[in-house]
């Protein structure tokens, strides 16, 4: 199990063997015969392939093929020329190849007239990647002294043709819930193919990105020390090469955009030391109570608004948290008022049991209402005012006041004995376990009621 912090040192690392691999898959072609083809490939090969770090699989099939009989070595130069249909693609994503130079590799012409075959992302669709490349593709290769295809909203980027297609790569990713709209202009002002023909009418394509990842909110939560889970990778051998590429750039805006929307799939574990049912309130890729208790924690350290709220705002901050390590300077707290006599309130903090105290709930006709809530205000002292089960009314000075559910609260109150019904929908504490406490209780921490 690979860890999101050391991932990045582990491509890293496996860089020293991409140049050397790159000189072991020529050789082996070399060896599979003298024929022109074979040596182009070769070439082509050493082109393409000499900087990407996750080569390992092309050398295992040549390095296979060479003691391999005749067959086999046929097999193995089909295989390779199958990676031509994809290799332009790749070449845009790993900068093998010049901005904006046209690559031909799986060009084909297609019987009919010259016309637009595909628009990806996919027109109509309103949850789509953000981060992913607007590809135009037509019938036959088009022209590059075609005027290109123009995109709205307009954002910096680069146009580049491969094979049949045109591609926009902007250089920052959208913004969510944004309508891109693709437009392509035909005739003898339009896009023309290779061979001089035009397209008959003009395409209008549109398209709306979708939201950022409730998974990547809580990967980037839990990385900062805003959640009780870690959160880890898998090998890296077992990682995409998008996957690979996005997590080694998250010290990047754009790389922290892309993860945003298409996050790497990992796995969250409890750390040690919470009670297993804090576990069972958390869902990764769903909203829950303990992510916007860790929403609120970061937005109260970040000077935000602490209301739970998930905006572009809080995200742009998350960003520049994640890519500079502002990690939670105040750890992270969870505590449980049980009900059942005697009653208690345990507080655990950075995975250790730090309080346990008598305490007073709420009295059946104005019960402590049972479930998870985060602390959402605070006070040193303050005054409680309401109306008694009695109809009478009440104006008390309480002290260390951490508000989680409404008007009930983790306070100091007098009384003369603790751990049973008495509040009034609070949970009181003596003197100095309150005083303890409160330090613990940080805005968007947890406080379970159960029992």
């Amino acid at each position: 199990m690979l860890s999101v912090g050391r991932l990045g040192r582990r491509v890293a690392a496996r860089g020293g063997s991409v140049g050397r691999a790159g000189d072991k898959v020529r050789g082996v072609l070399a060896d599979l015969g003298n024929n022109r083809l074979v040596r182009a490939l070769a070439g082509w090969l050493q082109a393409v392939f000499g900087r990407v770090d996750r080569i390992g699989w092309v050398h295992a099939l040549f390095e296979g093929a060479r003691r391999q009989p005749k067959t086999r070595k046929i097999a193995a130069v089909t295989a390779v020329v199958a990676l031509l249909g994809g290799a332009g693609a790749y070449l845009l994503t790993t900068g093998g190849t010049p901005a904006n130079a046209p690559i031909t590799y799986g060009a084909v012409t297609l019987p009919g007239p010259f016309r637009v075959m595909s628009i990806t992302p996919a027109p109509g669709s309103r949850d789509a990647d953000g981060s992913l490349p607007v590809t135009v593709t037509f019938s036959a290769p088009p022209s590059a002294r075609s005027p290109m295809p123009t995109v709205t909203p307009n954002v910096a980027g680069s146009w580049q043709i491969v094979g049949n297609s045109m591609v926009f790569t902007p250089r920052m990713p959208f913004a969510p819930a944004t309508r891109i709209t693709v437009s392509v202009s035909s005739g003898g002002g339009g896009v023309r193919s290779r061979a001089g023909n035009t397209l008959a009418s003009p395409t209008t394509a549109a398209y709306t990105t979708g939201a950022y990842s409730t998974m990547r909110l809580a990967e980037i939560l839990s990385q900062l020390g805003y959640l009780p889970m870690s959160f880890q990778l898998p090998n890296v051998g077992l990682l995409s090469e998008s996957e690979a590429n996005a997590s080694d750039n998250t010290a990047s805006l754009a790389g922290q955009i892309a993860l945003a929307y298409a996050p790497p799939a990992g796995i969250f574990t409890l750390q040690p030391g919470y009670p297993a049912s804090l576990a069972a309130l958390f869902q990764a890729d769903q909203w829950n109570v303990v992510e916007r208790g860790a929403v609120m924690a970061f937005q109260s350290e970040h000077n935000m608004s602490v209301d739970g709220t998930v905006t572009p705002a809080l995200w742009r901050a998350l960003f520049k948290a994640a890519m500079t390590d502002q990690d939670n300077v105040n750890g992270y707290t969870y505590a449980v008022a049980d009900q059942v006599d005697p009653e208690t309130l345990t507080i655990y903090h950075d995975g250790q049991m730090v309080l346990q105290s008598p305490a007073n709930t709420g009295i059946p006709a104005s019960p402590t209402v049972n479930g998870t809530f985060p602390v959402y205000e605070k006070f040193l002292e303050t005054y409680m005012s309401g109306t008694n089960p009695d109809g009478s009314s009440y104006h008390d000075l309480v002290q260390y006041v951490s508000y989680f559910n409404g008007g009930d609260a983790v306070h100091y109150f007098a009384r003369g004995a603790y751990g049973y019904q008495q509040s009034l929908g609070c949970v009181e504490l003596p003197f100095d376990q309150a005083k303890e406490a409160y330090p613990y209780l940080t805005l968007g921490s947890l406080v379970t009621v159960t029992g």
